[in-house]
């Protein structure tokens, strides 16, 4: 086995490792979220890789919303149209509106009963 006659110097060892340069790695923005992200590697912040999820959950989550955009509604017919629609449900504004209106009823009830006990 070849063996080296004599030691390297600090001067010599230094001059050959001179280009042993550290570069700053690639970064990429996320087209989902538009964080950096390395270059090649899964988003830490939405977990997608090239726009895609990645994650279990993500990927039954995508899965799901593509099941549902492609059961579309057929076209209606005579008889959808002849029948009465459903009543929707009510906003969110109008139930507070109504729960606003029975507490203040509730309070006047109260009011009422502790007038009456102080006469």
């Amino acid at each position: 086995m070849a063996v080296p006659k004599k030691r390297t110097g600090h001067s010599a060892q230094g001059k050959r490792r001179s280009n042993w340069k550290a570069t700053k790695p690639t970064l990429t923005t996320c087209p989902n979220c538009g964080q950096a992200v390395l270059a090649h590697t899964v988003c830490t912040a939405c977990g997608t890789y090239k726009g895609k999820p990645v994650r279990l959950k993500d990927q039954a989550a995508a899965a799901a919303t593509e099941v549902k955009e492609a059961k579309k509604p057929r076209k209606s017919t005579k008889k959808a149209k002849a029948e009465a629609p459903a009543e929707e449900a009510p906003k969110a504004e109008e139930v507070k509106e109504a729960e606003v209106v029975e507490e203040a009823k509730a309070e006047e009830k109260a009011e009422e009963a502790t007038e009456d006990k102080a006469e």
